[in-house]
């Protein structure tokens, strides 16, 4: 039986655990068996590896969930200070196929421009979307107000967004009326 039938059919999962550090084997055992886990070794014929500071052999063909490394070529990654629920999700959701990526905690929704730049380059239509945010209306609302389609909103939204370094409607709001992006003049 597969790693995603035996979720579905409600099956134990096979772990095998590789962690070189005896007491963080003990802890990560300890959880695993908490979430009710079968753990085993790894030429038991395990369902899913969970690897903590080690390395996985390249010829490794069972899905892998990796703590503390972003390797790319493993299914699941988590920083390796994850707690038990988020390795549990990790490896319910690998051993069903989906693939796990923890974000880098430095990393923005979207890289903000220079603020000379951002003058520049808001056009004069997401300068009119960004009035319709800072109006509190909804993408809908903008859409009707400016005769465009909901998805050419959502597009101008996501530039705004992009060019204001914002990942909120409160924050490009803040961003827009602190800088005075919105000083034009209203014929």
């Amino acid at each position: 039986m597969t790693a995603a039938l035996k979720i579905l059919s409600g099956a134990q999962l096979r772990v095998a655990l590789l962690a070189p550090d005896t007491l963080r084997r003990r802890t990560l055992s300890k959880i695993l068996v908490d979430a009710e886990y079968t753990v085993v070794e790894i030429d038991d014929r395990p369902d899913i590896v969970l690897a903590d500071g080690v390395s996985v052999p390249s010829n490794e063909d069972r899905p892998v969930v990796i703590l503390g490394d972003s390797d790319q070529s493993a299914q699941g990654s988590l920083p390796r200070d994850a707690s038990a629920h988020q390795i549990d999700a990790a490896l319910r959701a690998v051993a069903a196929g989906l693939s796990v990526r923890f974000p880098a905690a430095t990393e923005p929704g979207f890289l903000a421009l220079d603020e000379s730049d951002v003058q520049k380059l808001l056009t004069p239509r997401e300068l009119d979307v960004l009035e319709g945010i800072i109006d509190g209306l909804t993408n809908k609302m903008i859409a009707r107000q400016l005769d465009i389609s909901l998805h050419t909103v959502k597009f101008h939204v996501e530039s705004v967004f992009r060019k204001l370094g914002a990942r909120t409607r409160a924050e490009a709001v803040a961003k827009a009326l602190d800088s005075g992006h919105l000083k034009t003049i209203k014929l």
